[in-house]
């Protein structure tokens, strides 16, 4: 998976959706047909990228006969896109948490018959019944992570305990940051006191100034894969997802996690079904599958984000587990940060953002 959660005001997706109409879509043969399994033939899916095990795929075509169409996107501004073209022209997509509440408001998915995902059983009571969609009508939860700090500490240079250190000019030229505007300046605005989600326009301007700051000592802006600039030495720490850090120590293993003392932010991405998806059981019964306990441990080898899946935690090596990366400790869990739906506010961040990096 290539984790970017960008923003998005949705005032915009009709105008996105122009561009990318005329695209190529998802193959409908097979509407109608269904296999031995009771099941439709074929089946759409729209994911990130790096997030789902091709093994895993092909071990739910061999069971169920069904042919899945595995198209992936980089950013919710793609997937968002893509979606409000409409026409069923996907079953299955992953949204982000703080998407989800907008997209139901813009009638943009189906309601989820949980009686046709009898594994919803298996996740945590901890991430489901969410504020963003209460009794899961909509969404189901996948795997999610926390932004945090990795950093080599043979070539830092110096010590670094918080989010605030990244400023320190020892610093300079070493680091790699994710190139997403909400966690970014949500992390700035940690720095300043203020909440991730905070909306002050005002306080807006403050974080600008003090990103601006920030600028000689950032390297790089990347969320497909920061681990790579950590592991082969051309940046010293990174501000990035915590599996991109546990990965990045599976090469270097002296890389150390930092979780900082202003808290971490963190999401969490879901299973939801556009509107007007033609293989609407087949998306249920591919989100089941994916909720089995051994299919959900098997994603989580390959990809280890945040497992929800309590019994799928049970076949987990302990080593994911108590790495503090991926599962940080229940104190530091306790005072996360979700980022969250700010409506048109947006824009002012999409404004901030836009004037920071085309200082570069």
């Amino acid at each position: 998976m290539k984790a970017k959660w960008k923003s998005l005001a949705f005032a915009s997706i009709a105008t996105l959706s122009l561009a990318v109409a005329g695209c190529g879509s998802s193959s409908q043969e097979g509407a109608g047909e269904q296999t031995a399994s009771g099941l439709d033939k074929e089946l759409n899916v729209f994911n990130w990228s790096e997030y789902l095990p091709e093994e895993v795929i092909k071990k739910f075509e061999d069971k169920y006969g069904v042919k899945v169409n595995y198209t992936t996107f980089s950013s919710n501004e793609e997937m968002l896109a893509k979606v409000s073209v409409g026409g069923g022209m996907y079953d299955l997509t992953m949204a982000s948490d703080y998407i989800i509440q907008p997209m139901v408001k813009q009638d943009m998915i189906e309601q989820i018959d949980l009686n046709n995902v009898p594994n919803f059983k298996n996740l945590l009571d901890e991430y489901i019944n969410k504020d963003y969609d209460p009794g899961n009508k909509y969404s189901i939860p996948y795997m999610g992570n926390t932004m945090s700090l990795g950093v080599n500490p043979d070539t830092i240079g110096t010590e670094v305990k918080s989010y605030k250190d990244l400023w320190k000019p020892e610093l300079k030229g070493k680091l790699v940051v994710l190139d997403d505007q909400r966690f970014v300046l949500g992390m700035v605005l940690k720095t300043l006191g203020y909440s991730a989600n905070d909306t002050d326009p005002a306080h807006l301007d403050e974080a600008k100034k003090k990103m601006m700051e920030l600028m000689p000592n950032i390297k790089a802006f990347d969320s497909d894969s920061p681990k790579t600039l950590l592991i082969n030495g051309e940046a010293s720490a990174a501000l990035a997802w915590g599996p991109e850090i546990a990965l990045a120590q599976r090469d270097k293993p002296q890389i150390k996690t930092v979780l900082p003392e202003e808290g971490l932010i963190i999401t969490f991405d879901n299973f939801v079904i556009p509107k007007g998806a033609k293989h609407k059981k087949t998306a249920e019964a591919f989100i089941n599958f994916l909720l089995d306990p051994e299919i959900s441990a098997e994603i989580a080898k390959s990809f280890p984000y945040i497992n929800p899946n309590r019994e799928a935690r049970k076949l987990i090596d302990k080593a994911t587990l108590e790495n503090i990366a991926i599962y940080p400790p229940a104190e530091e869990m306790k005072r996360v940060e979700s980022i969250k739906d700010i409506g048109d506010a947006v824009k002012e961040y999409d404004r901030v953002w836009s004037e920071v990096k085309s200082s570069q």
